[in-house]
């Protein structure tokens, strides 16, 4: 079994920043892909950024050039920072994690963005 807490979601105005942060831990042999979604009210969980454990990164076109994913493998922690927010990066961000064949998820953290 493998936990996910995450941390660092909150309110912010636009054009400010935040810090979120997912610490995995429990039976983890081997850890791929690392990354964070978004759900909206109404709308889909979407993609916002993932990172593989070789470094290769992957981001939404809306947040190209704004959010940057990073990892501490050794620590098996992933964060994404996110910077210029706009009201429409209001959603509920959920960590995942996949490895072994198997994915986690994290129980998701709010970011509202006011205008």
């Amino acid at each position: 079994q493998v936990q996910l807490v995450e941390s660092g979601g909150g309110l912010v105005q636009a054009g400010g920043s935040l810090r979120l942060s997912c610490a995995a831990s429990g039976s983890i042999f081997s850890i791929n892909a690392m990354g964070w979604y978004r759900q909206a009210p109404g709308k889909q969980r979407e993609l916002v950024a993932a990172i593989t454990s070789g470094g290769s990164r992957n981001y939404a076109g809306s947040v190209k050039g704004r959010f940057t994913i990073s990892r501490d493998n050794a620590n098996n922690t992933v964060y994404l920072q996110m910077n210029s927010l706009k009201v429409e990066d209001t959603a509920v961000y959920y960590c995942h994690v996949s490895g072994g064949g198997y994915d986690y998820w994290g129980q998701g953290t709010q970011v509202t963005v006011s205008s």
